[in-house]
C-alpha cells in the first residue's frame, strides 16, 4: 500500500516547498524506497501554460506533454522517477472534471457540493497520480495555509489522512521563522499563528521545516515545540544555504527522513548521500568560471528560466567549472550595444513567445556567428537563429517569422498551417481556440545525421520535449542548405527541422535546437548538449586568452 507525506506551507509563499519535498524524496529514496511526488496548485488555470512567466515562472513539460509547475523540474532533478501528467493538477481541472460528471448526470441528480464532490475528486486525482509509488507519495500543496483558494485541498487531504490511517499518513509544514534586526532576534509567532491555522482545519503536523536566513538555536525550537504540540525533534531548523543540493544532508542530518520512516512505519536501510556530498564538493570546489550570455526577455525573473539555469549549472559540474550566468534584456541590444556581448565566452539565447526584443535576439546570433563565439539557440532561440542567416547568408531580406510578422518577404519560420508541403507528407495541425491545442508538446524523437556536431553529442537519434508552435518552413530548407546552413535533425514521422548548425570548419560550436533539452538535466548525469556547449566556452575563453580551459568531461 503507498503511503503519503503530506506538505503545506504557511506565513508566506516562495519558502521553498519544492525543493523541501524533493529533498525528503531523495533522502528516502536513498533508502531503497520508490518514491514519486505530486503538485496540487490551488490556481483555477487548468495548467499554467498561458500564464505569465513574470507572475507564474517556468512552464515545464513532461514526457507525455503536460505543461505543468516548475516544482516539478525540480522533482526530476533531485529523483529518478519521471513526472507524468498526473503528477500535477490544479484547482480549474478539479472543477473542470467534476462539472463535466454532473453535466453527464454521474452525481444522479445531487446537489453538487464542495464537500464531498470536489474533496472527492481531489482525492481520486492525488490517488492516480500515486499510482507508480510503490512506497511513498509526497504530495506538495501549492499556496499559502489561510488562502481560500487552498482549503479545498487542505480539507481532501484531511479526509485522506482519515481514511488511510496513522500510520499511512504524516503531515510536513513549511513555515518561516523571520529574523527582525532591529530586535535582534528571530520571532516565531507567525509559526505559532500558521500552525495554529492549520490546526483549526483539522490537521496537526508531524514536522515542521523551519525557514530562516541563519540556525534556528535550540531554544528557540524548544518555544515553537511548545506552542505547535509538534516534538522537539520535529522542528527542524532549514536555513539558507548556498545551494539547493546541501538540502537533502541538511534535513538528514536533523532526522526528517528517520521521523518520517517512523511514523509510517517503513522499514529500509540507512540513508547513503555520498553522491550528494560529492555533488556539493564539485560545486564548491571548481576548477575554473565560465560566463554565459542569457539573452531573454524574461531576466527580471530568474524563475522563468529555472531548468534552463539549473542544466547550464550541471554542465559546469561536468567539467568541473562554476557558470556564471549573465542575463542580458533583448529589448536592450542595438547595433551599437550589441558589442558587449564579447566579454563573455557564450551566448545562450531560450524560448519564448511574442514579438517584444526579437530583434535584439538575432543581433545576438549575428555577433555570435561572426566573432565565432559558440551560440546555444533553444527553441525561439533556433528560429532567430534561422531568421537571421537567412537574412545576412541566404540573401532572403526580410525573413522572419509570421509569427512577429504575419505579412514577411520570406516566413522562414511559420505555422505548419500556413505552408503546404508538396508531397503532403506533413500532416497539418488541426485549427483549435485553446492555446494549448495548437502546440507540439512532449517528447518526440528525430533522426540525426552523421558527421554533424548533433551527431557527436547525440548519436544517431535524439529524444526531447517540445513546447512550441511555429517551425521552419520545409520550403525554404534548401535555400538555407546552399547557402551553408547544416539541418542536422529532422523530426522521424514530419520531418521537420529539429537541430541547425554551422560547420565546424566554419564555426567552433554554433548550433540552434527545436526542443527544450533543459527539462531533460539533472546534477547526475548533466546533459550531453549543455556539457559540450560549457565545455565549447571554456574552449574560447583559452583562445582568446582568457582563464585556462579546466578539466572536461568528453
Amino acid at each position: 500500500m503507498t503511503k503519503f507525506v503530506f506538505v503545506t506551507g504557511g506565513v508566506v509563499s516562495s519558502l521553498g516547498k519544492g525543493i523541501a519535498a524533493a529533498s525528503l524524496a531523495a533522502i528516502l529514496e536513498s533508502r531503497g524506497l520508490k518514491v514519486t511526488l505530486i503538485k496540487l496548485d490551488p490556481y483555477l488555470n487548468v495548467d499554467p501554460g498561458t500564464m505569465s512567466p513574470f507572475q507564474h515562472g517556468e512552464v515545464f513539460v513532461t514526457d507525455d506533454g503536460a505543461e505543468t509547475d516548475l516544482d516539478l523540474g525540480h522533482y526530476e532533478r533531485f529523483i529518478t522517477t519521471r513526472m507524468k501528467r498526473s503528477n500535477n493538477f490544479t484547482t480549474g481541472q478539479i472543477y473542470k472534471s467534476v462539472l463535466e460528471k454532473e453535466r453527464r448526470g454521474d452525481y444522479l441528480g445531487k446537489t453538487v457540493q464542495v464537500i464531498p464532490h470536489v474533496t472527492n475528486e481531489i482525492q481520486e486525482f492525488v490517488m492516480r497520480g500515486a499510482a507508480d509509488a510503490q512506497d511513498v507519495a509526497i504530495v506538495e500543496i501549492g499556496g499559502t495555509v489561510g488562502d481560500i483558494e487552498s482549503l479545498p485541498f487542505l480539507e481532501a487531504v484531511r479526509q485522506m489522512s482519515l481514511r488511510l490511517g496513522p500510520a499511512n499518513s504524516a503531515f510536513v509544514h513549511l513555515t518561516y521563522v523571520p529574523f527582525i534586526a532591529a530586535a535582534g532576534e528571530l520571532k516565531t509567532k507567525p509559526t505559532q499563528h500558521t500552525v495554529q491555522k492549520l490546526r483549526e482545519i483539522g490537521i496537526q503536523p508531524d514536522a515542521l521545516l523551519c525557514r530562516a536566513d541563519r540556525p534556528i538555536p535550540d531554544d528557540e525550537r524548544e518555544k515553537i515545540s511548545l506552542f505547535t504540540n509538534v516534538p522537539l525533534h520535529g522542528v527542524i531548523s532549514m536555513q539558507d544555504v548556498d545551494t539547493i543540493y546541501k538540502v537533502p544532508r541538511l534535513l538528514h542530518e536533523q532526522g526528517l527522513d528517520e521521523l518520517i520512516c517512523m511514523k509510517l512505519q517503513l522499514l529500509t536501510r540507512p540513508a547513503d548521500l555520498k553522491r550528494w556530498d560529492r555533488l556539493v564538493h564539485e560545486v564548491e570546489h571548481p576548477q575554473g568560471v565560465v560566463r554565459i550570455a542569457m539573452v531573454g526577455k524574461y531576466t527580471d525573473l530568474s524563475d522563468s528560466y529555472k531548468s534552463l539555469n539549473e542544466a547550464l549549472r550541471h554542465a559546469g559540474i561536468h567539467n568541473h567549472a562554476r557558470v556564471e550566468i549573465d542575463y542580458v534584456d533583448a529589448e536592450t541590444l542595438t547595433p551599437q550595444t550589441v558589442s558587449q556581448l564579447a566579454r563573455f565566452d557564450a551566448v545562450l539565447v531560450p524560448g519564448g513567445f511574442g514579438k517584444r526584443g526579437i530583434e535584439g535576439k538575432v543581433l545576438a546570433a549575428q555577433f555570435a556567428r561572426e566573432q565565432l563565439v559558440p551560440y546555444l539557440g533553444i527553441c525561439l532561440g533556433m528560429q532567430v537563429a534561422t531568421i537571421e542567416y537567412a537574412r545576412h547568408v541566404a540573401g532572403l531580406e526580410g525573413a522572419n517569422s509570421t509569427e512577429f510578422e504575419p505579412a514577411c518577404t520570406h516566413p522562414v519560420i511559420a505555422l505548419i498551417e500556413e505552408w503546404q508541403d508538396r508531397d503532403g507528407s506533413i500532416q497539418k495541425r488541426s485549427a483549435s481556440s485553446d492555446l494549448g491545442g495548437t502546440m507540439r508538446l512532449g517528447a518526440q524523437s528525430s533522426d540525426v545525421k552523421p558527421g554533424t556536431l548533433a551527431h557527436q553529442i547525440y548519436g544517431p537519434v535524439v529524444t526531447e520535449r517540445h513546447r512550441h508552435r511555429y517551425e521552419a518552413n520545409v520550403h525554404y530548407l534548401d535555400r538555407l542548405q546552399d547557402a551553408g546552413l547544416v539541418i542536422s535533425a529532422l523530426t522521424q514521422r514530419e520531418r521537420l527541422t529539429e537541430i541547425v548548425e554551422l560547420p565546424r570548419d566554419v564555426h567552433p560550436w554554433f548550433m540552434g535546437v527545436q526542443f527544450h533539452p533543459e527539462f531533460k538535466s539533472t546534477p547526475w548525469g548533466g546533459h550531453p548538449l549543455f556539457t559540450s556547449f560549457v565545455k565549447a566556452a571554456l574552449e574560447h575563453q583559452a583562445r582568446r586568452g582568457g582563464a585556462q580551459p579546466v578539466k572536461a568531461v568528453a
